[in-house]
């Protein structure tokens, strides 16, 4: 290859995102004193542009802005232009999206944000086109404007840039203060909103853009478990529908990947139809997740079909072969081997002649008939607006087998079986085309989410296999992704361990990750790794004077704003799992410390939880929790007895968010249990079989040998 004509700070840099940018004409630097010195030094403002590198708008603002030769010249005439990988430093990315959601009310990525040498923001915004168009500045235009105010009036910028400043956070805390939040009163808001939100006919909770929103689904089925406590059977079935309407359509839609499993980042129309091609690796746990929730509360085996492709795709093309998981998949890709033009979507899309082609004209008719492949494409024109999917082709399930065998007058099991071959074929040619860019960082926080995913799969599922993937990625971060392994937890890891240290989402997601690993395989070493890091959590984040956890705090280096996160989005917020984890080790450990801390928390967010708790679904359950969190199930016996598995197999089948499960193990793990809760000594195997122990408000039953005795005790309300 022909050497760049540019190269800039990011080339050392090990972020993928940074270094797609590394040969940009702009003199990008990193996030970092380097920067900011030159800031102050020079004078000028510092354009901070935050993205990740699968974000399909931050390609094309490069491709538009940051790669013009001209545009370049004034950023590195005016500007210090420093690039950050949201991924890499969530703390940057709240402090200034926080205050660009504020002064324009709305955020997304790129983001574009100018500040003063002090780190001060004075103006922000997401993407910007090349030049000015509909009413709306071009980047080239602005860049003008904010040269001239700031050489005009750069003292009066940094006073005004201050005070709205000190303005935000002054807001930022009074949101946050000391309210008990009633259950029930949050309980049934939570349900009326999300009931109104929901979508009739196609599931989910919007029209367009429609997201999946896991932690919802998840919240609905600890909602039913509410309602049915309180013998409201319609609120309790329709909670049930509105998850298994949206798991079935997200499923059916073409935000699935029907050839190669896993699920894009969202649907840019209402019908799940036209994706956002990206692949991302928290969207994979928490739908894991989701189904496989759905297929315990419900039995129906498609939900876990749909389990098991989400996980066979994060194995197969998100693995690190040591364990760890890479972040994302890009949504373009290059069109052709020519490796000269990327799309949108390019690596899933099909054109009709090609599936002929490949499956034969009856056959690929029959396939075309099924998955909604039409000749002149089957993407609607408002799902398209840049033309990118003109005669292509997303595979959805617009008819299922039954009803395309009706209509081709052939036998159900007959179209089966062409339609598994044809998606074995398709998937097959696939895979010789230019892949999408993959994103090989490892994520402290997003391989949390998978490893609760691979360990609930294990258990709900009866597969091993994932526990092993689950126990493998958790080995992973104790090794690689810490100072000292275990100790001193780290962000993130691509070729080697990075030297940014671990924020309140790594701590809150990796602990709520062991914990689920230790209740899958009840190896104590996993628990016990969860106390240290909840330990180093607390010393790191919690505010001591008011409560709850900072992700952007004063002590960490160049921070100028103090935000602790509550609303649920993409990602669960850190205080809402942390929340929860409090209560499940206080619960296990007999801790009412932990629980206080807990308590303290769910205050501070007292008032969120009740005006909106359809924004904060974890923190919702987190409050369910502790109310009604009381009970604790000790299974009793050797991990190798058949009849200790058929226990744990039995304790599996029933849907419990308000229980946790330890293990009695006569050694080692008993005793670390017995530390804190000395009635768990006394939890022994019964005349010499495995044996059950189901305790609820600190009072047991007798223990049972049985599953299905053990059944009985679960199924007691």
């Amino acid at each position: 290859m022909p050497e760049p004509k540019h190269t800039n700070a990011l080339a050392h840099e090990k972020s993928p995102y940074l270094l797609q940018h590394a040969h940009n004409p702009v003199n990008w630097m990193p996030w970092g004193e380097a920067a900011f010195e030159k800031a102050r030094n020079e004078n000028k403002p510092i354009f901070l542009s935050v993205g990740y590198s699968t974000c399909h708008w931050c390609h094309v603002m490069e491709h538009e802005s940051f790669e013009n030769e001209a545009t370049a010249k004034v950023l590195n005439e005016h500007f210090i232009s420093v690039k950050v990988d949201r991924e890499e430093r969530p703390d940057v990315d709240l402090t200034y999206m926080t205050y660009v959601q504020a002064s324009s009310g709305h955020g997304g990525w790129p983001m574009s944000v100018f500040l003063t040498p002090e780190l001060k923001p004075f103006f922000g915004g997401t993407y910007f086109p090349p030049e000015d168009k509909y009413g709306r500045i071009g980047f080239k235009s602005l860049l003008g404007e904010i040269t001239k105010v700031w050489e005009k009036d750069a003292g009066g910028i940094r006073e005004k840039s201050a005070a709205a400043l000190a303005q935000l956070q002054e807001h930022i805390s009074d949101e946050q203060k000391q309210h008990e939040a009633t259950l029930e009163t949050v309980l049934k808001k939570a349900y009326d909103d999300t009931a109104s939100q929901f979508d009739y006919h196609e599931g989910g909770f919007s029209g367009s853009p429609k997201f999946p929103r896991p932690v919802v689904l998840l919240m609905l089925w600890r909602l039913k478990k509410w309602f049915e406590l309180k013998n409201e059977d319609h609120d309790s079935g329709w909670s049930e529908t509105m998850v298994k309407t949206t798991l079935t359509q997200m499923a059916f839609g073409g935000i699935r990947d029907h050839l190669g499993g896993g699920f894009h980042r969202y649907s840019v129309d209402a019908f799940w139809h036209v994706p956002h091609y990206e692949k991302m690796l928290y969207d994979q746990a928490q739908l894991a997740v989701a189904y496989i929730e759905g297929f315990q509360n419900t039995g129906i085996e498609f939900f876990a079909e749909i389990a098991r492709e989400i996980i066979t795709y994060c194995k197969r093309d998100l693995r690190h072969a040591e364990g760890g998981f890479f972040s994302a998949e890009d949504a373009d890709s290059y069109t052709d081997e020519t490796r000269t033009k990327k799309s949108e979507g390019a690596f899933y899309v099909w054109k009709a002649d090609e599936i002929d082609s490949l499956l034969g004209k009856n056959e690929g008719g029959i396939f075309r008939y099924a998955y909604g492949a039409r000749r002149d494409g089957n993407a609607r024109p408002e799902s398209d607006p840049h033309g990118e999917l003109k005669g292509l082709n997303t595979l959805f399930r617009a008819f299922s087998p039954k009803k395309t065998a009706e209509y081709f007058k052939l036998e159900e099991d007959k179209v089966a079986d062409i339609l598994t071959r044809g998606r074995k074929t398709l998937f097959e040619a696939r895979a010789k085309r230019p892949r999408p860019h993959l994103d090989d960082k490892v994520l402290t926080a997003w391989n949390g989410l998978m490893i609760s995913a691979l360990a609930k799969a294990s258990s709900v599922l009866d597969d091993r296999s994932y526990l092993t993937l689950a126990e493998q990625a958790a080995q992973f971060i104790h090794d690689k992704l810490c100072g000292t392994p275990g100790k001193d937890l780290r962000r993130s890891w691509r070729e080697g361990v990075s030297n940014i240290p671990a924020f309140a989402p790594d701590y809150a997601l990796l602990i709520q990750g062991l914990l689920d690993l230790y209740e899958a395989g009840f190896d104590v070493k996993w628990l016990k790794w969860a106390v240290e890091l909840q330990k180093e959590f607390d010393a790191k984040y919690w505010d001591k004077e008011h409560g709850g956890y900072f992700s952007v705090s004063a002590s960490i280096p160049n921070s100028v704003l103090q935000v602790k996160e509550d609303h649920d989005s993409a990602e669960p917020s850190p205080n809402s799992v942390a929340a929860l984890n409090l209560l499940r080790l206080s619960s296990m450990l007999a801790r009412k410390d932990l629980r206080g801390r807990a308590e303290q928390l769910l205050r501070l967010f007292g008032h969120t939880l009740e005006n909106s708790p359809f924004g904060v679904p974890v923190m919702t359950t987190a409050l369910y929790f502790l109310h009604h969190g009381d009970m604790e199930i000790v299974l009793a016996g050797d991990k190798a007895d058949p009849g200790f598995q058929a226990l744990t197999k039995e304790t599996w089948r029933h849907f419990l968010p308000l229980a946790v499960v330890l293990y009695a193990d006569g050694g080692e793990g008993q005793k670390f249990l017995a530390e804190k809760n000395e009635t768990i000594t006394s939890m022994t195997p019964v005349a010499g079989k495995a044996a059950a122990y189901v305790c609820r408000n600190q009072t047991c039953q007798a223990p049972v040998t049985t599953p299905e005795a053990l059944g009985i005790l679960l199924e007691n309300k």
